[in-house]
This record gives structure tokens, sequence and C-alpha cells, in this order.
């Protein structure tokens, strides 16, 4: 069996692969996340992807809850369609606290992937057949896919800024850090775009520089923090700078931030 550094992760991979293997309906049991990367902490959640075979997909598709209140002490559940993951069951379990993702999926689904997940159980070495005969694909954006969407977003909370909507504001801030600065940091890192995930710890000097994208609920910040993403953005784009480069556009958004002053 796969041992995890987290106790109480591996005492419920323990559970979760008993409970499939009395089941003939599923395959393997594969780890995914931080384990992966040997991250794990007190803090980490558990991600599991549960291998079905194709007769019985439909029916375990049915039967995710029950599979889950089989597993131990499950508080709430919910599935994933707002991550595009329908066939995921995000969980909270009891005794101990722990945040479990459930991943019910095909065989054949595991030849796209994003990363290699570690091999927790598999019944007859189909997965280790498959896995060595395909490669993990991170979805990674390019240069003119950020180029493209920056000036657009920096724009709109723009605009709510203007008219006093700070709240919106704000929250298009949040995307541009999670979908635009972030991913670039981790570009210019050498690593696949993760958001925003472990920024402190492999890059603090750009840690400090995303700081400068946070602010209250003041209008005069929430123009400061507009002002440091668009100076960020130049900065992180300079590594790289994309075919699509749109100065145009760049000096209109930052001339109307200018006249929001």
């Amino acid at each position: 069996m796969l041992r995890l550094s987290n106790p109480a992760c591996q005492a419920f991979l323990e559970r979760v692969a008993n409970r499939m293997k009395a089941d003939g309906r599923f395959s393997g049991l594969l780890v995914a996340g931080s384990a992966l990367a040997a991250q794990m902490d007190d803090f980490s959640d558990l991600d599991l992807v549960l291998v079905c075979r194709p007769e019985a997909f439909d029916a375990l598709m049915k039967e995710r809850r029950a599979f889950a209140w089989s597993c131990g002490k499950l508080l709430s559940a919910f599935t994933g369609e707002h991550v595009g993951e329908p066939a995921l069951l995000i969980c909270l379990f009891n005794d101990p606290l722990l945040h479990v993702d459930l991943k019910f999926v095909l065989p054949r689904s595991l030849e796209s992937r994003v990363e290699n997940p570690l091999i927790a159980w598999s019944a007859d070495g189909e997965l280790e057949a498959l896995l060595a005969r395909s490669r993990p694909q991170w979805p990674n954006a390019s240069a003119e896919w950020f180029e493209e969407r920056v000036w657009i977003w920096i724009h709109y909370s723009a605009t709510k800024l203007g008219r006093g909507e700070l709240f919106e504001a704000i929250d298009t801030l949040a995307l541009i850090r999670q979908a635009i600065l972030g991913p670039m940091i981790c570009r210019n890192q050498g690593r696949d775009q993760r958001g925003v995930r472990r920024i402190e710890q492999f890059a603090p000097e750009f840690a400090s520089a995303l700081r400068g994208t946070l602010c209250s609920h003041e209008r005069p910040d929430v123009l400061r923090a507009l002002n440091g993403a668009v100076e960020l953005y130049l900065q992180l784009r300079a590594a790289h700078r994309p075919a699509n480069a749109n100065e145009e556009c760049a000096r209109a958004v930052t001339s109307y931030l200018a006249s929001l002053r």
C-alpha cells in the first residue's frame, strides 16, 4: 500500500482501498494532489481517483454519496460541476475533520490527464499499463492567452470602481491574481501554472509584489491595487513577450485608470 506522510490521510486512504477491494466494480485507486510532490502536511486535502469498471460506472455514479458514507463519518458533500467535474464528489469527513475529493472515472479517461497520479491499488495491472502508454499535460496558458484577457479585466474592474461597486472591483482583482498574475509567476519560475498556490514558498520576491494587488474596501486603495496589478503584469510580461502584445489597448486602459484619480 502506498504510504502518505499525513497520518489522517493515510488512514482514510486505507479505508477507501479496503472498501473498493471488497466491491468488484472497481479496478483501481489513485492518489493525486499534494501527495505527488511530497508536500502533504497537517492541512492537506486528500485527492482520490476511483477507477470504475466500464459496465459499473453508471451505477457507481448514482451511488457516490452512499459510497462516501461507507468510508467514514461524512458531514457534507457536493458534486463538482462548478469546476467542470460532475463526476467529482467533494466531501468533508469528521473524526478527524478531513476534506476528501472522490473522483469516479473510467479507465480510458486517464489517457488524457494533467499529472501522473500515484497508484494506491490496482486490481489487475491495467492502470500501470495505461499510465505507461500515455503522458500527462498540465493546461498551462500561453503568453497570448494572458494578453487577450488582462486589459479587458483591468478595465472592467476599473469601471466598477468608478461606479462605486467596490466589492465587484475587488472580486475582479482576485480573478486577475488567480488567472493571470499567479500563473505568470509560476511560468516565470519554470513551474506549472497553479494559480497563486504556494507562491509564498517558492517565489517570495513575487509574493511581495502580489501583495500590492490586495486592498481594503476603500476607493483609493482599490485604485492603488489596480495600478499595482498593471505594474506587476508588465513586469512579468517582459520575460515572455506575447506575439499579440496590444500596446494601444494597454495605453487606453492605463489612461482610463489615470482618469479615476
